[in-house]
């Protein structure tokens, strides 16, 4: 499952009302957490964090401000997936593998990928790399990684790409992050629609 995430800039002309000017700077910088925007460097902003199956339909969605850091949302997004199955038995809410970019390469990630029996196909930063291979021997071995795998990933980046065609997506309109992700949800639905057609 690629997993990746989204920057958005909020239209503060709409979230702040119609008198939004230099004098509402104050109210921007103290937003309430139901609007899920954050200052990061780029500004106020929120951020998609979403995770989607090898054919780039969307399995979970989480909105956040723009400073949260990806991978500490990362299980949120996998608390988040649900696929009931085709027969009996309960919904699927563990993905085989999880391909993700640096930012989610960390020993704490791959520990948790690694007990929930997920693999992780994440390469390993650079400094990373050069840090162990500072320390010789004793810097262990490089963690395993599919490179054939990994060019799996742009799916996330294509179904962003799909989602960011609706402009209320790609500039945030919505004043509360819960309203925002709906207009997510909804997007997704209508991907998973466009792909199973007529399927009963």
């Amino acid at each position: 499952m690629p997993i990746s995430t989204q920057r958005t800039r909020p239209d503060l002309s709409r979230t702040q009302g119609a008198q939004s000017n230099h004098k509402n700077l104050p109210l921007a910088l103290t937003e309430p957490a139901g609007h899920g925007i954050g200052r990061s460097r780029s500004g106020l902003s929120s951020k998609i964090h979403a995770g989607v199956d090898r054919h780039g339909r969307p399995l979970s969605v989480v909105v956040t401000g723009g400073q949260r850091n990806d991978g500490a949302m990362l299980q949120a997004v996998l608390d988040d997936i649900h696929v009931p199955r085709v027969g009996p038995g309960r919904a699927r809410s563990r993905p085989d593998a999880v391909l993700a970019d640096r930012g989610y390469a960390t020993t704490v990630i791959r520990r948790n990928l690694r007990k929930r029996g997920i693999a992780a196909v994440i390469p390993e930063k650079r400094d990373s790399i050069a840090a162990r291979k500072r320390k010789g021997s004793r810097g262990g071995r490089p963690p395993a990684f599919d490179p054939h795998a990994y060019k799996g990933r742009n799916v996330v980046e294509r179904a962003f790409c799909l989602a960011k065609q609706w402009r209320g997506l790609a500039t945030r309109y919505d004043k509360l992050a819960v309203v925002y992700r709906g207009a997510v949800v909804l997007c997704a639905v209508i991907t998973w629609l466009k792909t199973l057609g007529d399927t009963p």
